[in-house]
């Protein structure tokens, strides 16, 4: 007896809207629509909506406001559903992390607000990705906690270098947002700049990609040599390959936006990926689970 179809429905439906998220909130910037609702809650001093002649950027950044509530509506069904599942299966677990994924979405909405407050602080908007993309994360966590109960981590070389290989994920994200904040991207046109340089910050970015892409090479021997699930390491140096092409054409293209759009969803689905390989990992089964299993008197 498993989840719900009807969880698992949902569960997917979360992890796709967020990543649409990291894509629309792109798009604010890209557009330099970060201002187009100079205000926070309020589009206006006087309004929750634009209002009088609305323009592009009203209509771009007033837009991913409302997909916010798309969120909240899935989180909530996801929340409703998953409790019932913890009910029926005993599974508490799944409700905690539904919890999670539900309290995030008003709590990245206000940091939302922050980021418009501070007139698009780079820092601030930096963080705003990075728990968008933590979400991402959370969000393929609970999809694999559909059907894989919790276990005690994993411990042994493979699941270090799986670790490590998450830990220098989100060290290559965090230097793709200050590339970002140094770049010319601001979300509006007044909007104060990192004070990095481009350059320096864009090879230190481009550095942790190659280490990222080796830990994921050697992820994939160790993986081979113990018999582990490669499913997830294969789209891992998959995805990394194309964001890591996509980056580059970006640069040297001198920043299209369509071409930075598709980094975004990159983003969205490195970290994905990543962490699918580090549940995987830590789901295998234990060498001494399977001795266990053996009948007594079976040939070892």
């Amino acid at each position: 007896m498993g989840v719900s179809l009807w969880l698992r429905r949902l569960a997917w439906a979360t992890l796709v809207a967020n990543i649409l998220l990291i894509v629309t909130g792109g798009a604010v910037r890209l557009t330099g629509s970060g201002l187009g609702c100079p205000t926070w809650p309020r589009c206006t001093d006087s309004s929750f909506t634009p209002h009088g002649t609305i323009g592009p950027h009203q209509f771009v950044e007033f837009g991913n406001r409302t997909l916010t509530f798309v969120l909240v509506a899935i989180s909530v069904a996801t929340f409703v559903a998953a409790r019932q599942d913890a009910r029926r299966l005993g599974r508490s677990d799944l409700l905690r992390l539904s919890l999670v994924l539900a309290l995030a979405i008003p709590a990245q909405a206000v940091l939302g607000g922050i980021t418009v407050l501070t007139d698009l602080n780079p820092w601030v908007v930096s963080l705003h990705l990075i728990i968008s993309l933590a979400i991402v994360s959370t969000a393929v966590l609970f999809l694999h906690r559909l059907d894989h109960p919790p276990v005690a981590p994993a411990t042994g070389v493979v699941p270090g270098l799986a670790w490590t290989t998450y830990a220098v994920t989100w060290l290559v994200l965090y230097a793709g947002t200050t590339v970002t904040g140094s770049g010319p991207h601001a979300g509006d046109a007044s909007s104060p700049r990192n004070g990095l340089d481009p350059l320096q910050v864009s090879q230190f970015h481009a550095d942790l990609v190659f280490l990222l892409i080796g830990l994921t090479v050697g992820m994939w021997f160790a993986l081979r040599a113990t018999g582990g699930d490669v499913r997830p390491v294969v789209a891992l140096a998959a995805v990394e390959v194309l964001q890591a092409a996509i980056g580059f054409i970006q640069y040297f293209a001198g920043l299209p936006v369509a071409v930075v759009m598709l980094h975004m969803l990159g983003a969205g689905l490195v970290v994905a990926t990543a962490t699918w390989l580090l549940v995987t990992v830590n789901a295998a089964p234990r060498p001494h689970t399977v001795a266990a299993a053996r009948p007594r008197g079976a040939v070892r």
